[in-house]
């Protein structure tokens, strides 16, 4: 009697202590508008120079959400734009990929058959003017802007195009630039339907049950992959209908919970499933976030699948989009979702961040949970997939020829010495090409500093601290010859890494996005892995072994 006295006090007395927190947060919330208005005021007033009262507003705000997440961020009106493309995949503009080289933006990338791409715009094209206003130094963003606007209206550019010195004038019409849920899929050798999703945008989940449904309806398919590879979410209904595809009605793929009930939501499937027994394999790597992680998270809980690739983001943490007053709009984070295991998959606690504290990623377990079948799995820190695939690291030569745009701007040479070249799946780097490649690197200023090189500076410094330098300064200069001579060769010794990314961007040329992929498909480590274990290559029956847990 004694104990349920006790407990209904506290349920008593839980309102009440609910009630005096939720009242003292409302008094600072007003006396903290009150001096934040104050200081605006009497700096308008007060201030030497004349101030921007709204440029310091929304940095003031900028400042205050980046003590939260990076995943709350207040959206000014001009901004909007930007909103529209993270939900629904679209935008107004020219359909480009730009980047900042060269102290001017330039065109990267025009996506096939939209506004740059039928004014004739080409990789490498510097962007100088948009409809009068100087784009020199300019950034990626402020560009960006002044190419984005309604469809339907025009804008001029003028560029400079590589090898050439006359300035080009071009107008184009804006369109509204809608970037493909899914950019490319196909039915790989043995019956496998292959389907690569980018993003979880309106109509994600209806792109790829089409796609399936096409694919089985033509074909005698013996599993399915689905690439979510540097997918980095959307929206959460597209997620569950994903899932749905393969799963029952009325299962629970997701649950939120929030501060307040109303984000307290149960998320289930909706519809009968297209196809619940066909083998699955999910593509994850370390750029597959937030809606991804519920896909690849949800099948492997209930087993429906195999996960294949390395540990995901982790990111489980929900935003919604709040309107506010002005047009502005506001990206909050309400909740954490959790997964049919019951498992949070976020990597970070936010809310243990402290003044100048970095808080970074870590690769201790959480608790344990367990799937349907009973194999375990843990919390915390992303998905780790059940057949893990080691990324490839790319060498340092490589890594700064793709820097440096090396890359880049020799497929833009060859596509101005080449008129058409093999389709995607049949083009290769020969030595020829790559022999061209070579000498175009030699004419460039390019040099890149080798770890090898940062490690052997460091040990100088350290043999001149201790004393040693003069004793050992005869083998130092051995040792630093021999090293000079190892990265002079490096370009022949990387030649396999460097000619595969050469391939995809003289692809990407002639044929854009779906080029590069097909091209990638040839030499794709966990693809191969995954549909190895769909068609159980090696018969041992490796998918039900996975999925049942046994070693």
């Amino acid at each position: 009697m004694n104990k349920l006295r006790s407990f209904l006090l506290v349920l008593l007395f839980f309102p009440i202590l609910s009630y005096a927190q939720e009242k003292q947060n409302n008094f600072e919330i007003s006396k903290s508008i009150d001096i934040y208005n104050n200081v605006l005021r009497y700096l308008n007033m007060n201030y030497v120079d004349e101030i921007n009262p709204a440029e310091l507003n929304e940095t003031a705000i900028n400042a205050m959400l980046k003590e939260l997440d990076p995943y709350t961020v207040f959206i000014p009106e001009s901004e909007i734009e930007d909103v529209r493309l993270l939900t629904m995949g679209e935008y107004g503009g020219i359909g480009a990929i730009i980047q900042y080289y060269d102290d001017n933006v330039h065109i990267s990338e025009p996506y096939e058959n939209f506004p740059a791409h039928k004014a004739g715009l080409l990789p490498g094209d510097a962007i100088l003017e948009i409809n009068g206003v100087n784009t020199e130094k300019k950034t990626v963003s402020e560009v960006s802007e002044l190419l984005k606007g309604q469809p339907g209206s025009q804008l001029t550019l003028k560029i400079r195009r590589e090898g050439e010195k006359n300035i080009i004038t071009k107008t184009l019409t804006r369109e509204k630039i809608k970037i493909d849920n899914i950019p490319y899929y196909t039915v790989l050798d043995g019956g496998i339907a292959y389907i690569i999703l980018n993003q979880f945008t309106k109509d994600a989940a209806k792109e790829l049950k089409e796609a399936f449904l096409k694919m089985k309806s033509e074909n005698e398919l013996k599993g399915v992959v689905i690439d979510l590879r540097g997918n980095g979410g959307g929206l959460l209904n597209e997620a569950i209908d994903i899932v749905n595809i393969f799963m029952p009605k009325n299962k629970l793929v997701v649950y939120t919970q929030g501060k307040t009930p109303d984000q307290n939501r149960n998320y289930y499937t909706k519809y009968e499933a297209e196809d619940t027994e066909i083998p699955l394999a999910i593509l994850v790597n370390e750029s597959s976030a937030s809606a991804s992680e519920i896909v690849s998270g949800s099948i492997q809980d209930f087993d429906r699948g195999v996960i294949v690739g390395q540990r995901t983001f982790g990111k489980g943490l929900v935003q919604n989009i709040l309107p506010m007053t002005y047009n502005a709009q506001m990206k909050v984070t309400v909740s954490k979702y959790y997964i049919p295991s019951k498992r949070c998959i976020q990597e970070i606690d936010y809310s243990k961040k402290t003044k100048n504290d970095t808080l970074a990623k870590n690769d201790t377990l959480g608790p344990e949970f367990k799937t349907a079948n009973g194999r375990i799995v843990y919390e915390g820190h992303g998905i780790q997939p059940d057949v893990k695939i080691e990324p490839e690291i790319l060498s340092t030569i490589t890594v700064h020829l793709y820097a440096q745009n090396m890359i880049f701007k020799y497929a833009n040479k060859f596509y101005r010495e080449h008129k058409t070249i093999a389709p995607p799946e049949e083009f290769e780097i020969t030595d020829e090409i790559y022999n061209d490649f070579v000498n175009f690197v030699e004419e460039q200023d390019f040099s890149y500093t080798s770890e090898s090189e940062k490690d052997f500076e460091e040990l100088i410094k350290t043999a001149k601290l201790e004393g040693y330098y003069d004793n050992i300064k005869e083998q130092l200069d051995v040792l630093e010859k021999e090293l000079r001579s190892h990265k002079d060769n490096d370009l022949i010794n990387n030649k396999e890494e460097i000619s595969e990314i050469l391939k995809m961007e003289i692809v990407g040329r002639y044929y854009f996005q779906k080029g590069k992929i097909i091209s990638s498909l040839k030499d794709d480590p966990e693809l191969n892995r995954a549909v190895e274990i769909l068609l159980d290559s090696n018969g041992e029956n490796e998918y039900e072994n996975i999925l049942k847990g046994v070693n």
